[in-house]
């Protein structure tokens, strides 16, 4: 029998989704020698980073060498096309954005709408790491989705304020701060998704997070674990069976419930209970 060729699965793109977050989409590959595009352009936002080795990359009538660290922009309707270089090895990761709501997200940094980045690619390590820190987030299925909304907002932040050039000041918006962090206190035993807490405080995503953080010093995820948190600490201090606490705090299972404490207060809910 004649030997099969293997299959090349690092080869293969890897496509992230989910249907709490449309407005965003993933995709990876770990070795894009045999990856080839044509010229073509997208309805949405894209950003990407290249993680390892080098490609051209072709933005409407330029074209380059990109390499490790670059993080490559396209507004919607862009021509541009990323490839090989003479078979030598490369990788990245795309995501892909919903203009809307990264105008919604530009919005809260001062720009009226969505308004497409001057900039075509950046080496800016501050905007690289936090792109890769934003995929690692998305794709890892442990993450809640509140979470990774956050996660994504604080990026594209961070990206309209080093490429936009705009960050207007927050005005003091306490009262409605404070019905979110009032409705977290309600529903902190579920699944919460940042929808619902903007529509308690009436304010949009992006502006929430920046003022929730502004007031409290912590994401309203970061606020709605520490709640979850002392709860179980009130529950231990009860007797209540560890594996019934992680189930009923809202953690995905009893492994996720002891990391999360011990992150806490350095202390397994074990020895928080002896």
């Amino acid at each position: 029998m004649a030997p099969q060729n293997p299959v090349n699965h690092a080869a293969t793109p890897v496509f992230w989704r989910d249907a709490q977050l449309p407005f965003i989409e993933a995709r990876s590959i770990a070795d894009g020698r045999k990856v080839c595009y044509s010229r073509h352009s997208h309805e949405v936002f894209s950003i990407g980073a290249i993680t390892a080795g080098q490609s051209t990359y072709l933005h409407e009538k330029t074209t380059q060498t990109i390499s490790t660290g670059t993080v490559v922009l396209m507004n919607p309707g862009d021509v541009h096309a990323c490839n090989p270089i003479d078979d030598q090895p490369w990788s990245y990761i795309m995501l892909y954005v919903d203009a809307q709501w990264l105008g919604r997200v530009q919005q809260a940094c001062g720009v009226e709408g969505f308004r497409g980045l001057p900039a075509t690619f950046s080496i800016d390590p501050d905007l690289f790491a936090g792109l890769l820190g934003l995929h690692e987030t998305l794709i890892d299925p442990a993450r809640e989705s509140l979470e990774k909304h956050e996660a994504a907002i604080a990026f594209f932040t961070l990206m309209q304020q080093r490429l936009g050039g705009s960050d207007a000041p927050l005005k003091k918006v306490n009262l409605k701060v404070e019905r979110a962090a009032q409705y977290i206190n309600q529903h902190y035993l579920r699944a919460i998704r940042l929808e619902e807490i903007c529509q308690a405080a009436n304010l949009s995503e992006a502006y929430l997070i920046r003022a929730f953080e502004q007031h409290y010093h912590m994401t309203p995820h970061a606020y709605l674990i520490n709640r979850r948190i002392q709860h179980a600490q009130a529950q231990l201090r009860e007797g209540e069976p560890i594996a019934d606490i992680a189930q009923q705090s809202g953690f995905a299972d009893q492994a996720h419930f002891q990391r999360v404490f011990k992150k806490h207060l350095a202390a397994t809910p074990g020895q928080y209970r002896q």
